[in-house]
Order: C-alpha cells, then structure tokens, then sequence
C-alpha cells in the first residue's frame, strides 16, 4: 500500500490548495469523479449535486456496505504555513475533510485490486457537511442507502495522538442545531442613552444569561451546550444600534433537552429585552441528530482498528452522518491526527501520518463487513 499511501498525500495537498465552500464543491467533485473513474473498474455517478458515488461490485452475492467522505472547507483564512497552504483567500481545509476525501479515494483505489468475498461496496463523497441542513440528507434521499446493511466513516481528530483511533458505541457526537437572535430598540446618541434603547447592552446581557440554561435549567448529568459565536451591533462608537443580532449553536445528545432548549432561549430573550425596553426575533434551526454508534458494528469496526484502540468520552462537536445512521446500522470513529491548533482554527494542520492510518482502517473495516455481515 506503499504507492497509495504516498498518492493520498498527494491528492490531500492538492485538494487543501483548492478549498470549496459548503454547496459550492464543484471542481472537488469533478476532481473526484474524474480519479475515480481513472482507477477503472468502478461504476461512478453523481447521486446528488455536487456528490459523487462509486460502486464496486464483487460479482458474488453478498452485504452491501458504504464508506463516506466529506469534501467540503470552510470560511476561514488559513495561517498554516504550511507549503501547500489554500490558494484561495478566506476558504480552508480546516477540519480535515481533504485528508477525508483523500483517504477515500486510497481505499477505492486499494479495494480494487483486492479479493473481496462477495457483496458491494459503496464510496460515498459527500458536500456540505459544514453547514446545515447539511448534505447527507440529500444523498439519503437520493437512494445511496438503498439495500445498504452497514455504513461507516472516520473523521481525523486533532486531540487525538497520531496511531490512534476511536470507535465508541451509543452516543458519540451531539446533535447540532443553531440560533439566531435579533434585538431591536430605538438607536440614538451615545451621549444620551436614556433618549434610546440600548440594543448593545441588551445584547451582552443575554449573551451571558444564555449561559445559565445549562448550568440552571438543563440537569447537570445531562451533556449540553449552549454557545454563542457572534455579535454584530452599530458602526460607530458614538451611536447607539438600533439592532443587534447574536448567533450561536446549542449541542445536546437527549431529545427532550434538544427540544426544550429552544423554548429557554426564547423565555430568556423575551425577559432580558423587556427589561431594556427592546423587542427581539429568534430564529431558530433543527440542524444535525446526534451521532449514535450501533453496538454490533461499532464492535466490528473496533475488532479493525486493533491495538491502535483508544477510548473516548462522548464529543460535543456534530456531524450530519447521523443521517445515515438514521436509515442503516453503522459506526462513526475518529483518527488521531495530532493537531496543536483545534478544528476550525486558521493554524489547523495535520500529522499526514494519519492519512495512511485512516485509509487502511477504511479497507480493513470493509473487507471485515463483508465477510461478518450477512
């Protein structure tokens, strides 16, 4: 596996110089049809816009199983340093999708010459996992899943040391969903607040009165998050707003939580903007399920990783794979990248090291499914 260890690398840094944003992966998914179709032997198709998928058929009766990527970058202007650095201002590879994409590409590349005991498998290359709704739904939707017995897909995580891999059972990764709130006041003079309403200060209220919906109203062993992540207000420093608007995300595993979350959110605006004398609109989005790993094929692809095992408390972070997981059993795992700067930062890098380890984990649990999976 030499030679496609050392072609994934490749295809890695060529993907991260060419970053697309979510639902604009257009010359990645042209990329990655055209290679596929190169390698021969496969029947590739695009199941939905911007997706492609490759089907390798063993000729025997047998499970049908599918492996998904995620192509798409992000809206962040990379720092890195690295040499192959994004040759495109404010777009990046800063979570890992083009070491996704290029290890799925060398396990495609690798199955081909292998003896495989019967069955299917299906490579799927998904867009717009970053941004809800997300783009796992579509390819649901368009049939990928159809007569599938087992889907599985590995994320390469930068807390995770190099050589070691997770794969946990039950509950992994929260649901993701997202918010927006906006305030809205009479602005005016600075000098004269009381002439206006100060959406500002009624914003940085809320910002940290949101922050007691899980430390007062969400049972503390529950897991829970409720974040913030911008705040736009005013133009000028000597001018009160006559809006604000704040964004966040809230993650959570239980449904009742995920549920009731929305409706403290909005008791809790309501209440604060009173106070200030200012109206608000929340806006609210049912993003990603959370991640729940099925038990048996979590089992099989823990028997695949072997002594690279690592345990691991449940994530906060989300993923639309649970999109899949909704229609076929599977299991989600991630593999150590050694990263010193976290997902979503403009310094993000990886250890290439993990990219080999990532590709022989997708071929090893495929050919283990197909033999195990009846």
């Amino acid at each position: 596996m030499a030679g496609v260890a050392e072609q994934v690398v490749e295809w890695r840094r060529y993907l991260h110089r060419r970053p697309e944003l979510s639902f604009h992966e257009h010359e990645t998914a042209a990329f990655v049809a055209e290679t596929l179709a190169g390698f021969g032997g496969l029947e590739v198709t695009q199941p939905a816009e911007r997706a492609v998928m490759a089907r390798l058929d063993s000729g025997r009766p047998g499970p049908a199983i599918a492996l998904r990527a995620d192509i798409d970058a992000l809206p962040i202007q990379e720092e890195s340093d690295v040499e192959f650095a994004s040759e495109r201002p404010g777009v990046m590879h800063a979570c890992g999708h083009d070491g996704h994409t290029a290890m799925l590409l060398g396990a495609a590349r690798t199955l081909l010459d292998a003896e495989l005991p019967g069955g299917e498998i299906r490579f799927l290359f998904q867009p717009a996992e970053e941004v809800a709704p997300g783009g796992a739904r579509d390819l649901v939707e368009a049939g990928v899943l159809d007569g599938v017995d087992f889907v599985y897909g590995c994320h390469l995580w930068g807390p995770l040391e190099v050589g070691k891999v997770s794969a946990m059972p039950g509950r992994f990764m929260a649901s993701a969903d997202f918010f927006t709130l906006i305030i809205s006041g009479r602005g005016g003079h600075a000098g004269f607040p009381h002439r206006s309403v100060d959406t500002v200060a009624a914003a940085a209220e809320l910002v940290t009165s949101l922050q007691h919906i899980v430390s007062r109203r969400v049972d503390p062993l529950e897991p829970a998050v409720v974040t913030v992540g911008r705040l736009r207000a005013g133009e000028a420093p000597n001018v009160i707003p006559g809006r604000a608007e704040l964004a966040g995300t809230v993650r959570c595993f239980d449904p009742d939580v995920r549920a009731r979350i929305p409706v403290l959110i909005d008791e809790i605006a309501r209440g604060v903007c009173a106070a200030h004398g200012a109206d608000h609109e929340l806006q609210y989005q049912y993003g990603y399920l959370p991640v729940i790993n099925d038990e048996r094929a979590t089992a099989l692809v823990r028997a695949a990783i072997g002594d690279r095992l690592a345990e691991m408390e449940p994530i906060m972070g989300g993923d639309d794979f649970s999109a899949y997981l909704q229609d076929v059993p599977g299991c989600y795992a991630v593999v150590g990248a050694g990263s010193e700067y976290p997902h979503h930062h403009p310094r993000f890098r990886i250890d290439e090291r993990a990219l080999e380890i990532g590709t022989r984990l997708h071929v090893d649990v495929a050919r283990r499914a197909l033999k195990e999976i009846g």
